[in-house]
């Protein structure tokens, strides 16, 4: 694999153009000199070192920007967010309930501005899409429409190390319709591989057959950083007429999406990793179009009644046409616009352009750590390009306390996401730099030389 490496082809050559080796921090600066997406960084709230250091620090105080790589985790706050909101805060002050048709955003129509930049980050339609409620919820919310079991087509085929709530999302629909033991279906990677192969997810897919009522997946894997086809995994639900729903919780804002073409009949996501919009904040919904016109049951309620009949209060429900007719409530205001401020960074740098940066960053973690800290950490993520986003996860080979592993990384000022034996990093297109990737590989080395 390590010769065929599409990072070593990337950036190799540009060490040897520089002629310096890739471990010199000359080609850390190098690649921040010609890197178009540079200025957005000062967009970025960045932690200083000494505010991510943890309540006992070791003495002295650090200087400078802390080394964040945990936008897979929590992204970090856009300036312009506490401006976005405070409009907010000031109409609502002065003019009250008014604000619902005033301003330049009124709030009766304040989910409508971010149908655009999601219908080109997911490759979707704008009336494909909702911005609504949470990750989980929406998901519950799907599972009204699209996982209806029969005595003979039952099966909710998950994949076995899918994040916790995904996971309690199908055993609580399981439990809900009280199904047999078996209808949550868990699909593992093969012995002694470390993520699933997209035949394999087929195969099971395909031997199930028509006992399969629904195949709900995430668009990359939380803990390996592995990119799923979904198309093909869509394909393959369809063909035994079952349907298929996607989390893309790690996968929006992070890798190239295309949910129109590809087919799923529903995905949804969250907005505060990759997205930055703010913890906790407002999640996202695509309903495929082919559903449309269909008389789906679903939760239905007010604000995705039909706009013109909507007050009037006395209507039998008529759900607005497309992804708007599953809407629940009028959706956070405040929410709404701290999403929108970061949604408009993305409109600003393009997404193609995070997308080509996002290669030579994770290329850059990959060639270093390899030529660093071979002996000591293996690399979990798939080293294709298409197969990942931004994350890379990384495992120890030795036995090491990742607590105390955590915390002496946080004193040196670098926060990223330890899991168990794995830790998660994601250097981030918009604002980490490639300093920041060589920064943290040094103190990886540091911290790691007496285990």
């Amino acid at each position: 694999a390590m010769a065929t490496s599409p990072s070593l082809a990337l950036i190799y050559p540009i060490a040897d153009g520089l002629g310096v080796p890739v471990t010199d921090p000359a080609l850390a600066a190098h690649l921040d000199s010609i890197d178009p997406l540079a200025p957005f960084r000062e967009q970025f709230h960045i932690p200083l070192k000494q505010d991510v250091r943890g309540e006992t620090p070791t003495a002295p105080a650090l200087e400078g920007d802390s080394v964040y790589l945990c936008g897979n985790s929590l992204g970090l706050q856009p300036k312009k967010l506490r401006a976005y909101v405070g409009e907010e805060l000031d109409k609502w002050a002065k003019v009250g309930v008014q604000g619902h048709f005033s301003g330049t955003r009124p709030w009766l129509t304040i989910d409508d501005p971010l149908l655009k930049p999601f219908a080109k980050l997911v490759g979707a339609e704008e009336a494909e899409i909702a911005v609504m409620e949470t990750l989980s919820a929406n998901i519950h919310t799907m599972m009204v429409p699209f996982f209806r079991p029969t005595a003979t087509r039952y099966k909710l085929i998950i994949e076995k190390g899918a994040f916790p709530s995904d996971r309690y999302i199908a055993s609580s629909q399981a439990h809900h319709h009280e199904l047999p033991a078996d209808a949550v279906v868990e699909i593992a990677p093969r012995e002694g591989e470390g993520y699933l192969r997209t035949e394999d997810i087929v195969q099971v897919i395909e031997a199930e057959g028509d006992a399969v009522a629904l195949v709900l997946f995430p668009g990359l894997q939380y803990q390996t950083g592995q990119a799923f086809d979904i198309r093909a995994i869509t394909k393959a639900a369809h063909s035994v007429g079952a349907y298929a729903g996607f989390d893309l919780a790690h996968a929006v804002g992070n890798m190239k999406l295309n949910l129109h073409e590809d087919g799923p009949d529903f995905a949804c996501w969250c907005t505060y990793k990759y997205l930055n919009s703010g913890p906790g904040n407002i999640g996202g919904l695509f309903v495929h179009s082919r559903h449309h016109t269909a008389e789906l049951p679903r939760t239905g309620a007010w604000w995705g009644h039909d706009l013109k009949t909507r007050f009037l209060m006395t209507d039998p429900f008529r759900p607005i046409p497309g992804a708007y007719g599953f809407r629940h409530s009028n959706p956070c205001v405040l929410s709404c616009v701290a999403l929108l401020a970061s949604l408009d960074l993305f409109e600003a740098a393009t997404f193609d352009s995070l997308l080509e940066k996002q290669k030579s960053l994770t290329g850059y973690l990959e060639v270093l750590l390899d030529a660093r800290l071979s002996s000591k950490v293996k690399i979990l993520t798939p080293r294709t390009f298409a197969d990942r986003g931004s994350q890379l996860s990384v495992e120890f080979l030795t036995d090491v306390d990742m607590g105390q592993m955590e915390h002496l990384l946080a004193d040196k000022g670098v926060v990223v996401d330890v899991r168990g034996h794995i830790i998660r990093v994601a250097p981030t297109p918009l604002y980490n730099s490639y300093s920041d990737v060589y920064a943290f590989v040094e103190v990886l080395e540091a911290v790691t030389r007496e285990w």
